[in-house]
Order: C-alpha cells, then sequence, then structure tokens
C-alpha cells in the first residue's frame, strides 16, 4: 500500500509541475544585469557643475577616459563610479583645500554616455541614450530589427565593478549608458 501512494503522490506532483515549467519558458530570463540603484557616472559623461557664488567655475565638463573631471583650479577630479551627489561632495572638498571657505556645488548629468547596439537590426552602432530607455527604444533608435531578427529577447553586456556581465532579457529591459545591446538572430 505505501508503495502505490508514493507513486500517485509523485504522479500527482509532476502533474502540478507541467503548467509551470510550460510558463518558466514562455518568458526570456533575466539574470546578472543588475537594474537598481542610482546612477553612477563613468567615461563619456558630461556633467553640469554649479558652483554658487562662482560663475566662473560653472560650466559642463566631459569625464576623461581616467574618470576624472579636469575642473579649473583644483585639477582632475576622480568621478568614476560616483553619483551626482558624490561628485558634488568630491568636487565642494577639493574646492575647500585652499580655494573656496564652504563651496556649494552641484552636479547633474547633462548628457549621458552613449550605448552601442549590434546584431540582427537595420543599423548597428554608437547612439546617445535617453534616460529611462529599454531595449524596444534602442531597437528603434538604430531603424527596428533586420528581417532575420529575433523579435522576442536580446542579449545586454553592462559593466558592473569590474566585471562585464550579461543577461538574457525581454524588449522592455531598461538599458544604461554604456551598454552593448546585442539582437540574435531567430531560428525559422
Amino acid at each position: 500500500m505505501p508503495g502505490i501512494l508514493m507513486r500517485w503522490l509523485t504522479i500527482f506532483t509532476i502533474a502540478l509541475m507541467l503548467p509551470l515549467a510550460a510558463c518558466a519558458t514562455t518568458r526570456p530570463a533575466t539574470y546578472l544585469v543588475e537594474t537598481k540603484g542610482p546612477y553612477q557616472l563613468d567615461t563619456g559623461d558630461t556633467v553640469r557643475v554649479a558652483v554658487y557664488g562662482d560663475e566662473e567655475l560653472s560650466d559642463t565638463y566631459r569625464i576623461d577616459d581616467s574618470g576624472a573631471i579636469a575642473f579649473p583650479l583644483v585639477g582632475p577630479v576622480q568621478v568614476r563610479g560616483a553619483t551626482t551627489k558624490d561628485a558634488a561632495g568630491r568636487l565642494a572638498a577639493a574646492l575647500a583645500n585652499g580655494y573656496m571657505r564652504n563651496p556649494d556645488v552641484a552636479v547633474e548629468v547633462a548628457e549621458y554616455r552613449p550605448f552601442f547596439i549590434q546584431g540582427e537590426i537595420k543599423n548597428a552602432g554608437q547612439f546617445q541614450y535617453v534616460f529611462g530607455m529599454t531595449v524596444r527604444a534602442a531597437i528603434s533608435t538604430s531603424g527596428g530589427f533586420s528581417d532575420t531578427a529575433d523579435r522576442s529577447r536580446a542579449i545586454v553586456y553592462r559593466r558592473q565593478g569590474d566585471q562585464m556581465v550579461k543577461g538574457t532579457v525581454d524588449l522592455d529591459f531598461p538599458i544604461y549608458p554604456g551598454d552593448t545591446v546585442v539582437i540574435l538572430e531567430r531560428w525559422f
């Protein structure tokens, strides 16, 4: 009797799990690529710096290849990986070190670094990022799908810390500046 009961319990469990297995394969999995946290500055971003009380220092600055802003009076200030609030604090600290008393500094992103898209699309390349973009918007920006494109998923490569990670995502996945989006060929 216990053998029959175990057999029926196993069959019942498998019958309950089959519909769940089918649901799991209908949508591409999102993995490794993080979407949380505040925006972090990096090479290629342009920031607008406002130093209250000093119009000559208030200007737009591009973050160079070393991840720094070449700021008048104080020289390069490292901002790679910093939020705009952190960058404002670093600039204020540099100015307070012998140049200004109690500097009040604000930093905002003036222009994001570009994103890249390649694969089965009409125009591969580098494009200007717009805040809140998704994979679908990136595809549209690049001219749309090619005739042989997989129209349900994409691969996103993103730098996270010191690593380049990738994830298979759906078309409504948010992208960030600096991401590389790859549209794969569909299998007929």
